[in-house]
């Protein structure tokens, strides 16, 4: 039995799960909230208990201090030694990091380099990782990139048709980003496709960030989120793709700056931008019940977006064997599920189990119908797990 630690950490807040591995057993989880603000929330999960406090954390540094005080106090752990490996998420690994890495200096800097392309994201995961190597200076550490499934596409599937010589001198590509969760859902979706040779399976990793992959024996070749996670289908707050011209036109006419116009299409627009109401589909959703124009056409817009990015995954792959709904959005609504569903049914074929589906919320099953020309299937996403199990390979197995 080996204890390992994931984290997940934002700009503001620090998720956690202790497991017992190889077992994947689950020990404890919890969070660490408002990081920085005078008003802070603590929780932590463990056995049938769940503590909530509310003490000042300063910093990620305290943060990490108290996650790990948290667990020699409730007897979680009897010393710091027993955590023989972390697993951090970083959003960002850039053309360097196909797979998860040990942290050391030269990961360390590359990943420092990434910021600009995912300011928020890696520079939380850095102070994060420099946090509990403070409080662990001798526990080895692993990343592990967003981005490292979607290294095996070709070209075609990353480039821009931008000048040529941008794209090399900067780097600039789809990079795609929930990797490490669309990784986990090709892996479970296996268990629908027995007997198929070449599977051909299409994730949607559907939240209030949300991404579409196309999946071909195990291997992402193409994914919708772009060179940051601005792009692809709408969401929440962020616009996915458009004509490019409509930046330059906001600029003109609002007199905004670039950097304004590009947090609008960030922070503003999506489901908020378009409902004028709210980020949360629930909000919005509740107010199409109530026919709300301005939610009806967001949802309209939200479901339109997905389904264009399954058609066109679907001529990319040849086919699919399998699609697969997941994260906040995905496992949890039923009528996002079939809204989407019926977009597809006429041209693909999609026939799900309306009263199945309708009671189905956070858990697992096969909701389309016999006759469905292709299956699909829930499936809750499990992106710490599979931090667990790359901090195990590299660090003790």
């Amino acid at each position: 039995m080996t204890k390992i630690m994931t984290i997940n950490s934002g700009s503001s807040s620090l998720k956690f799960k202790l497991y017992e591995m190889p077992e994947e057993k689950v020990i404890c989880s919890g969070n660490a909230e408002r990081i920085g603000l005078p008003d802070g929330i603590f929780t932590i999960k463990y056995g049938d208990k769940k503590d909530v406090t509310y003490p000042a954390i300063p910093n990620h540094s305290v943060a990490a201090k108290l996650l790990l005080d948290s667990l020699v106090e409730k007897g979680i752990i009897s010393s710091f030694d027993e955590i023989k490996a972390t697993g951090h998420r970083i959003v960002q690994g850039g053309k360097y990091f196909s797979k998860s890495v040990l942290f050391d200096a030269d990961s360390e800097a590359k990943i420092e380099s990434l910021i600009p392309l995912a300011p928020l994201h890696n520079a939380a995961h850095l102070t994060c990782y420099r946090a509990f190597k403070e409080v662990l200076p001798n526990t080895p550490a692993v990343a592990v990139f967003d981005t490292a499934y979607h290294q095996t596409m070709e070209p075609q599937d990353y480039l821009f048709p931008i000048p040529y010589e941008l794209s090399q001198k900067y780097d600039i590509r789809r990079y795609g980003a929930h990797g490490t969760s669309h990784n986990y859902l090709a892996l479970e979706g296996l268990k629908y496709l027995e007997g198929v040779e070449h599977p051909k399976i299409i994730s949607c990793h559907i939240g209030s960030g949300a991404s579409i992959t196309a999946i071909k024996d195990g291997k992402c070749v193409a994914t919708s989120m772009g060179l940051t996670p601005l792009g692809g289908i709408m969401m929440g707050t962020r616009t996915g793709d458009m004509d490019p011209s409509v930046f330059n036109y906001v600029c003109t006419v609002t007199g905004k700056s670039p950097e304004e116009v590009y947090q609008m299409f960030n922070k503003k627009s999506g489901f908020l931008g378009v409902s004028q109401i709210s980020n949360d589909s629930r909000d919005v959703l509740e107010a199409v019940e109530k026919g709300v124009e301005t939610a009806i056409l967001a949802n309209d817009l939200f479901n339109r977006r997905i389904a264009d990015f399954i058609g066109q995954y679907f001529v990319r792959l040849g086919g699919a064997d399998l699609i697969i709904f997941s994260a906040g959005i995905g496992e949890n609504e039923p009528r996002t599920r079939q809204a989407v569903s019926d977009l597809l049914s006429e041209a693909l074929g999609v026939k799900i189990n309306k009263e199945l589906n309708a009671g189905l919320r956070g858990k697992e099953a096969l909701i389309s119908t016999k006759d469905s020309r292709i299956k699909v299937a829930v499936i809750p996403t499990d992106e710490e797990v599979m931090i667990a199990r790359d901090a195990y390979e590299i660090c003790i197995k």
